[in-house]
């Protein structure tokens, strides 16, 4: 037997052509592949090779990137194996399905990678490769594999057939075992000025790593929300705009006549007694205490006769022009509105 010669006369045509070159044992049982094959073709001198425990590259040479992801992920799956080897049958649905792996998703900056992060190593650099796995999981680290517990496990975004974990949970995986100050920054910078997410989703999962007692990531985040509120500014800007709304007046804050503060605005528009607000909180701060201050000004500001519009980064990001119709629809009923009490514009 060498390693071009048929398994079985089951292919399986479910595979992949990496994963028809990685298989583990179970796998290669079930082509009638008995253990003495197996340890003879992985001798010194043999055309397999053992990458990790229970899991073969089933050619010479050094691993390629790919196979070593599937390696890891068969490795780390719950029962790799338990779906049989079914024949293809011919004009049935496509040959090369991606294979699925159930509870492992690769994380960490090898997630990071496959998310093209140009801050992040090339895969092939990366000495261990972080894979989540649900926290009851039994497994243990070992060779280029490093087991990442999680009590929930999050939606795995499929690339190149590669479960991989969404960009917010791969950064604090990756963030976790980074000492690097500008390492850190980089890789929340380019986050959110790629498009990859927003600050509150990526300050969130930090938040329930338990990372921001590090000063370094804390740092990194007073950065990254610094910025991100900048590009946030920046598409509002880009939607009045592009949209055709009137001009507000930008970064005010209002107060009654002679008396109290009411309270800091992105946008105003005086002749409609419009406000919009962008609401970018931080889950790190009290939640409850942060949206109890949004709810008390925007409560103060309708009793006013203000309408007050909040906009996410999120949907600005997402839905620009259905935003751009929300700010027009409350300036457009603003003439069927009883007109609004005088207020105190100044620049904030």
């Amino acid at each position: 037997m060498n390693h071009n010669t048929p398994l079985s006369p089951r292919p399986l045509r479910h595979l992949s052509d990496v994963q028809l070159r990685v298989l583990t044992t179970a796998q290669l049982r079930s082509q009638g592949v008995n253990p003495a094959d197996i340890n003879a073709q992985c001798r010194p001198g043999g055309t397999w090779q053992q990458l990790l425990p229970g899991v073969y590259l089933l050619r010479p040479g050094p691993a390629t990137s790919e196979e070593r992801l599937h390696a890891v992920l068969l490795y780390a799956a719950r029962s790799p194996a338990a779906e049989p080897a079914v024949p293809a049958q011919p004009g049935a649905g496509e040959p090369h399905a991606p294979q699925r792996y159930t509870d492992a998703m690769i994380t960490g900056l090898a997630a990071l990678a496959l998310h093209r992060f140009s801050s992040a190593p090339p895969l092939l650099s990366l000495d261990r490769i972080d894979v989540l796995v649900p926290r009851l999981r039994r497994l243990r680290s070992t060779g280029c594999v490093r087991i990442v517990r999680t009590p929930g496990m999050p939606e795995p975004q499929q690339i190149t057939g590669i479960p991989v974990a969404p960009v917010p949970r791969a950064l604090a995986d990756a963030v976790a075992d980074l000492a690097d100050a500008g390492v850190v920054r980089g890789l929340l910078t380019e986050a959110v000025r790629g498009g990859h997410c927003e600050p509150a989703a990526v300050v969130k999962e930090l938040t329930q790593a338990r990372l921001l007692s590090r000063p370094h990531v804390v740092d990194a985040v007073d950065s990254l929300l610094a910025g991100g509120r900048a590009i946030a500014e920046d598409r509002l800007y880009r939607m009045v705009h592009e949209h055709g709304l009137p001009d507000p007046v930008w970064n005010v804050d209002l107060r009654l006549p002679g008396g109290p503060h009411l309270g800091g605005l992105d946008a105003y528009w005086p002749d409609h007694a419009v406000a919009l607000e962008l609401d970018t909180r931080a889950p790190r701060q009290d939640e409850d205490a942060m949206w109890s201050e949004y709810a008390r000004k925007r409560e103060h500001l309708e009793r006013l006769g203000i309408t007050v519009v909040h906009i996410t980064p999120k949907k600005l990001r997402d839905s620009m022009e259905q935003q751009a119709t929300v700010v027009r629809t409350a300036l457009m009923a603003s003439a069927d509105r009883d007109p609004a009490a005088y207020v105190v514009v100044l620049p904030r």
